[in-house]
């Protein structure tokens, strides 16, 4: 009798929530529908608010208002890369093994790989915007900087910083990730990532870039 109380007030609960959902048709409200299993026909829903919603609150987004906008879309896609990553092999598998952090520009993902083993990621990044492209092709880390501020670009702060290539690095981002339209050509991480990131990556390791960022 319990068990049957507890799971009609859920229910009651999950309905009301569906109800009071009324974030419009985002951007990306066919992705998110097709991530989620909905009915893929593009339009918002209730039941589609409710299942974003849940979707965002799970990965914590923190405006969990069921939009399917850029940062759930942004947060789809690392959930769906994190089981393997590499799936596609856009990341090449070294002979011999060795470590790769693999900068993933489609996708806007990076991780790193020792052989078939992801020893970090798969992170969001931000890279290079249009006229200030990340470069493709492979790289080294080849200075690491923890408390650095650009020389080009007033100052701005870049924690975590690993070059690897002519300026580029990998560093954190103080604020939103996914603000403005890219980079001036660094892999920007979440501050808290490229922390992560900082104790993985040594002077020496391989850095692989491959793809197109979307707008450029």
């Amino acid at each position: 009798m319990l068990l049957t109380a507890a799971a009609t007030v859920a229910g009651t609960a999950g309905t009301a929530r569906a109800a009071a959902c009324s974030a419009g048709t985002g951007p990306y409200q066919w992705q998110l529908e097709a991530h989620l299993g909905r009915p893929q026909d593009g339009w918002q829903s209730a039941a589609d608010c409710a299942a974003i919603a849940a979707f965002q609150r799970k990965e914590g987004i923190k405006l969990a208002d069921g939009y399917a906008g850029l940062v759930t879309y942004r947060t789809m896609l690392v959930a769906q890369a994190r089981k393997n990553p590499n799936a596609a092999g856009g990341c090449p598998a070294t002979t011999p093994a060795r470590k790769v952090a693999c900068v993933d520009l489609g996708r806007q993902l990076m991780w790193v790989q020792n052989g078939g083993k992801i020893l970090f990621g798969p992170a969001a990044v931000r890279t290079g915007r249009l006229g200030q492209e990340t470069r493709a092709g492979w790289h080294k880390v080849y200075w690491k900087h923890k408390d650095h501020f650009s020389t080009l670009y007033a100052n701005a702060p870049m924690p975590y910083a690993q070059f690897f290539s002519g300026g580029q690095a990998f560093h954190g981002h103080p604020g939103d990730l996914f603000d403005g339209g890219g980079s001036a050509g660094c892999v920007n991480l979440a501050v808290k990532d490229a922390e992560r990131l900082w104790g993985v990556l040594a002077v020496g390791d391989s850095v692989y870039v491959w793809g197109r960022k979307p707008g450029t």
